[in-house]
């Protein structure tokens, strides 16, 4: 029986996947935990209409993203932070502080493809790399102490 899987089941099928499986596994497990739904030409042709617009936003989406790199360049990020009277910072800089300073920049980054090996924790200049499908890029980081009020 061909179904559309609704949602990922691991080892047999991803969601939006059209595919072939046992009659009794797809009536016994499929359907009644709303896993899957039967293939009928209409919800067939639904789902490869939806298959080509997710591709085409993938493809706009790499492309835009493509450019953020080549972007990042010329770009120089500044983080104020909280500081010890020695230099260093209570709390380290992660990806996701990094990205979230990228965004304020208009470049949108995930904070997996910004490459730490562990939390910046002292003041200065950084120079961060990027990985993106094995494109690189690096940009510099600034991070200051925060002014006191």
């Amino acid at each position: 029986m061909k179904v559309i899987f609704l949602k990922n089941v691991p080892k047999i099928g991803r969601q939006h996947e059209i595919k072939e499986v046992n009659d009794g596994y797809a009536a016994n497990f499929l359907f009644p935990q709303k896993l899957a739904e039967p293939a009928t030409a209409k919800r067939v042709s639904e789902v490869q209409k939806m298959q080509q617009n997710i591709r085409v936003e993938r493809e706009i989406r790499d492309d835009l993203l493509m450019k953020n790199l080549t972007a990042l360049k010329d770009v120089v990020v500044i983080v104020h932070c909280k500081t010890n009277e020695a230099g260093h910072l209570f709390s380290g800089i992660k990806a996701e502080d990094i990205a979230h300073a990228l965004k304020a920049q208009k470049v949108d980054l995930e904070p997996g493809s910004i490459q730490l090996e562990r939390p910046i924790k002292e003041l200065g200049e950084h120079h961060v790399s990027v990985e993106v499908r094995g494109k690189r890029s690096q940009f510099l980081l600034k991070i200051l102490p925060e002014s006191k009020k």
